[in-house]
């Protein structure tokens, strides 16, 4: 977004010209003057992000050094807000007061998701008489886990930034837990720039490739290798479970290529108290990059024998 263009002027223009301008876009698409009408509620709210950046001497220093992009990298939609004090500003455009001519209250959402409010009441002040402050903004991030923090259930702590300061969570991933989920980190999210809650932080779960285990849904995936020999005459192979559980398991003769064999009750859990899944052995026959004189002699044998 750009704010200049927003306003509907110049790089050039004057604060008073940024006032002026900023007032009649407010006159016209005030949620009190388009009750109901959620294009003009956000178009509000980006004008009145626009002026909350273009009126501020500094901000707009940083706004014109580093572009739009470049400044939201730098200032959170409670940095852009902060000592902007949204219902002043309308009365002082004839909005809201005693005698005003809009009142209640104006929702701001946040411009990338988040939720800020400025109710004005009678007295103009910011969270009186309909409903009281929203919540900070909510954020959202990423989380990468294995497959054994999903088969056991584990507990990571992560860094989290909030303005200067750092500090570290608890994040608890829930067995079974599916890529793609979210984890709900209440309050964890961006403090509320007028006295509210603090908005919450969204983790989706990601589930780092595992070397050996492939996931099918509840169930588990892993390929053994063995000869053609084998494959035909059948043999026996060692298998270990993510759990490090090893199983002797007896591969049939005539076992093609990508034949699976089951071990029951060893993939992953349905959910934190479910049950798991299967495991599943899947056969790759392999075929030998050389051969010895001896065996290139075998297989010819066996080609005239019609193998």
């Amino acid at each position: 977004m750009d704010y200049y263009e927003t306003l509907g002027v110049a790089k050039t223009a004057s604060s008073e010209e940024i006032k002026k301008a900023y007032r009649k876009l407010a006159l016209k698409y005030h949620p009190d003057k388009n009750p109901g009408d959620k294009k003009a509620e956000d178009k509000f709210k980006e004008i009145s992000e626009a002026y909350a950046v273009l009126s501020d001497a500094e901000k707009r220093k940083q706004y014109d050094a580093f572009g739009s992009d470049g400044f939201r990298q730098r200032y959170s939609q409670e940095d852009i807000f902060r000592n902007f004090d949204l219902g002043d500003i309308l009365r002082q455009f004839g909005f809201g007061g005693t005698g005003g001519r809009f009142h209640g209250n104006v929702n701001m959402g946040g411009m990338n998701g988040g939720q800020f409010s400025f109710f004005q009441n009678a007295g103009g002040h910011p969270g009186g008489g309909h409903g009281g402050f929203q919540k900070g903004e909510d954020l959202n991030s990423r989380i990468t886990v294995n497959l054994e923090d999903v088969l056991r259930g584990a507990e990571c702590n992560i860094s989290l930034r909030h303005g200067s300061q750092t500090h570290n969570v608890a994040v608890k991933i829930p067995k079974g837990i599916e890529a793609g989920k979210k984890l709900r980190l209440g309050g964890q999210g961006n403090p509320s720039p007028y006295g509210g809650p603090a908005g919450d932080l969204y983790l989706q779960v990601e589930i780092a490739l595992h070397p050996v285990f492939k996931r099918e849904g509840d169930d588990l995936v892993v390929a053994k290798s063995i000869s053609f020999s084998d494959a035909c005459l059948g043999c026996s192979i060692e298998v270990e479970s993510l759990e490090k559980k090893k199983f002797k398991i007896k591969v049939p003769s005539f076992s093609g290529n990508g034949t699976r064999l089951r071990i029951k009750g060893f993939g992953m859990p349905t959910g934190p108290d479910g049950p798991r899944g299967d495991l599943y052995v899947q056969i790759e026959v392999t075929v030998p990059k050389t051969l010895s004189d001896q065996q290139r002699d075998l297989v010819e044998q066996l080609r005239q024998n019609g193998l």
